[in-house]
């Protein structure tokens, strides 16, 4: 990898405010963000229009090389990236509760995790990019120059996911939703390749009281001194 001093990675759970935060971080330097949640989402909403078994290496493996994925930037600060599968825009279909818990049980595949590693590793061969997941600052880019990793309590994410929804006019149960943030905590933080977690070197940030700002001015403090 070149130049990784100038990859910063966000990682954290579900609804930490990840993509909010990253995008607005990689505007303010001048870099690329990379959504890698939603190349995620955008695989399993392949594999889950094919019928296929989202958690079978067997049916999932052969078929990657059919998947071509393309990110473009959001319209607004408030958008999503938006996401093209195999020339089609998924970007409102990769967003959905039920998409977020089929990334979640495909992205323990071992094949899916190095078939997408690896694009986003070309992706940022020339540095300047700002990586949100849940494994960038300890497997895809081990070596960033600028590691940072978000959490929040699981009631304040489940009420961010809500508004977020609402903005695209999707409705959800309040409870579901936290159901289903707990449980792809559970699943992201116990799968056996590349679990959720902190790099050692990465820096802790509570969001639960901050706002989208007070993160924003942590992160940028962080990056300009280490720079």
């Amino acid at each position: 990898m070149s130049n990784t001093t100038t990859i910063v990675t966000i990682d954290g759970p579900s609804g930490v405010g990840k993509s909010s935060v990253s995008r607005l971080v990689a505007a303010e330097l001048l870099y690329t963000y990379l959504d890698t949640g939603a190349m995620y989402r955008a695989v399993a909403l392949h594999f889950h229009r094919l019928g296929a078994a989202v958690d079978s290496e067997k049916e999932i493996s052969p078929r990657l090389g059919d998947i071509e994925i393309t990110l473009f930037p959001a319209a607004t600060a408030e958008d999503d990236v938006g996401v093209v599968l195999n020339g089609e825009d998924v970007s409102r279909e990769v967003r959905t509760p039920e998409m977020s818990m089929k990334a979640s049980t495909i992205s323990a595949l071992p094949t899916v995790r190095g078939f997408l590693t690896e694009m986003q590793r070309k992706i940022a061969q020339a540095g300047k990019i700002v990586a949100e997941g849940r494994d960038m600052g300890t497997i895809v880019f081990p070596q960033a120059g600028h590691k940072f990793f978000l959490e929040a309590d699981a009631r304040e994410r489940c009420r961010r996911r809500l508004r977020q929804l609402r903005q695209q006019g999707i409705e959800e149960d309040e409870e579901k939703v936290l159901a289903m943030i707990e449980e792809r905590d559970k699943n992201d933080m116990q799968r056996a390749v590349a679990p959720l977690k902190k790099a050692d070197d990465a820096m802790l940030i509570n969001t639960t009281a901050l706002s989208l700002a007070d993160v924003v001015e942590k992160i940028l403090h962080r990056v300009r001194q280490e720079r």
